[in-house]
C-alpha cells in the first residue's frame, strides 16, 4: 500500500490542495488537486494586517480540504503559508485558525511560514520533476500574489534563489486602478516590476540558464488563454511551450482588456479576473530580461510547482 500525503499551499491570492500517493520510485501519483481563490492578502499591502473576512474565507476552504484529507486517509500533511502571512501584524489569528482545522486531520499539524529561499527550493523541485535534465540549467519563476520567486539550478538542485517583493495582487493594488488601466498606470506598473525584479537578477545568475519554467496561476492562465481553450484544462496547459512573441501577444491582450472582457474568457478563474493584468505585466518584464540576459526565447508552463515540492518534502 502506498503512502498517502497531503500538501496545502496558502498564498496571497489562492489556497491549493494536493493529495497524493508516494510511489516506490519516490514520485507522486495524484489522488486529488484543488484550488480556491480566497484573497488572503486582501489589503495587506495597505493596512499591514489580514482582513477578518479574508481569514474566514480561507478557513472555510481549509475546513473543506481537511474533510477531503480525512476521507482520503491522509497520514501526513504539510501546510505552507507564504507572503501575505509573513507581512501581517495579526498573523497569529491566521495560525490559530489553521491549527484548529489541520489538527482535525493530523494531531499537532499547523501552518508554517517559510522563507523565500525555502519557497523557491520547493517550487524548483516540483517544477522540474518531469523535465529532462539535458534541458538544464533551469530558471524557475513562481509568480504569486504577493511575491515572485526566481530559482536557478539543475537536476542536482538549486544554485541560487531570490524572493522578489512583487506579485499580481501587490502590483494591481499599487498601480492598476483603471478599468482598463490607463497608459500611465501600465507604465508605472512596468517600472515597479522592473525595479523589484532587478534585485532578483543581481542575486540569481540567470545568464547560465537554458530553459525558463513558469509556475502558478498567472502563468498557467496565460497559457490557457494563449491556447484559446474554451475552459481551463490543466492537462492541456501542463508543459505548454510559448515563444516570446506568443507571451507578449497574450500579455498585451490581457493588459488592454477591461474587467468584463477578461471575465468572459473561458479559462479565466473568476478570482483572477482583477489581477491577471498585473501578472501579465510582470511576465512581460521577465520575458524581456531573460531574453536579454540569457538569450531565452521560450516559456515552458508547468502545472507542477511548490505544491508538488511540499508533498515531496514529506514523502
Amino acid at each position: 500500500m502506498s503512502d498517502r500525503v497531503a500538501a496545502v499551499d496558502c498564498g496571497t491570492n489562492s489556497i491549493r490542495l494536493l493529495i497524493a500517493d508516494v510511489r516506490g520510485d519516490g514520485r507522486l501519483a495524484d489522488v486529488h488537486r484543488e484550488m480556491r481563490i480566497v484573497r488572503l492578502g486582501q489589503g495587506v499591502d495597505a493596512t499591514g494586517s489580514l482582513a477578518p473576512e479574508a481569514i474566514e474565507r480561507t478557513r472555510a476552504a481549509l475546513a473543506d480540504y481537511a474533510a477531503l484529507m480525512r476521507e482520503a486517509g491522509v497520514g501526513r500533511v504539510r501546510m505552507v503559508a507564504t507572503s501575505a502571512t509573513r507581512d501581517a501584524a495579526n498573523r497569529e489569528d491566521f495560525f490559530a485558525m489553521a491549527r484548529a482545522e489541520l489538527g482535525a486531520v493530523v494531531e499537532g499539524a499547523e501552518a508554517e511560514v517559510i522563507t523565500g529561499d525555502e519557497e523557491a527550493r520547493l517550487s524548483f523541485a516540483g517544477a522540474i520533476g518531469e523535465l529532462s535534465s539535458a534541458a538544464g540549467p533551469f530558471v524557475v519563476v513562481d509568480l504569486g500574489g504577493g511575491s515572485t520567486e526566481l530559482v536557478f539550478g539543475d537536476s542536482e538542485g538549486v544554485r541560487a534563489a531570490f524572493s522578489a517583493d512583487i506579485g499580481c495582487v501587490r502590483i494591481t493594488e499599487r498601480c492598476l486602478a483603471g478599468n482598463p488601466p490607463t497608459a500611465e498606470e501600465i507604465a508605472a506598473a512596468r517600472a515597479f516590476a522592473t525595479e523589484r525584479l532587478a534585485e532578483a537578477f543581481t542575486h540569481v545568475p540567470v545568464e547560465g540558464a537554458h530553459t525558463w519554467v513558469g509556475v502558478a496561476g498567472t502563468m498557467t492562465t496565460l497559457a490557457a488563454v494563449a491556447l484559446d481553450l474554451p475552459e481551463y484544462d490543466s492537462q492541456r496547459v501542463h508543459l505548454t511551450r510559448l515563444t516570446s512573441e506568443q507571451v507578449h501577444q497574450v500579455c498585451d491582450r490581457l493588459i488592454a482588456m477591461d474587467h468584463d472582457q477578461r471575465a468572459a474568457l473561458g479559462p479565466m478563474h473568476p478570482g483572477r479576473v482583477d489581477v491577471i493584468g498585473g501578472g501579465a505585466i510582470i511576465t512581460e518584464v521577465l520575458a524581456e530580461e531573460l531574453s536579454r540576459r540569457a538569450g531565452i526565447s521560450e516559456l515552458v508552463v508547468s502545472e507542477h510547482d511548490i505544491l508538488d515540492g511540499i508533498a515531496l518534502s514529506i514523502a
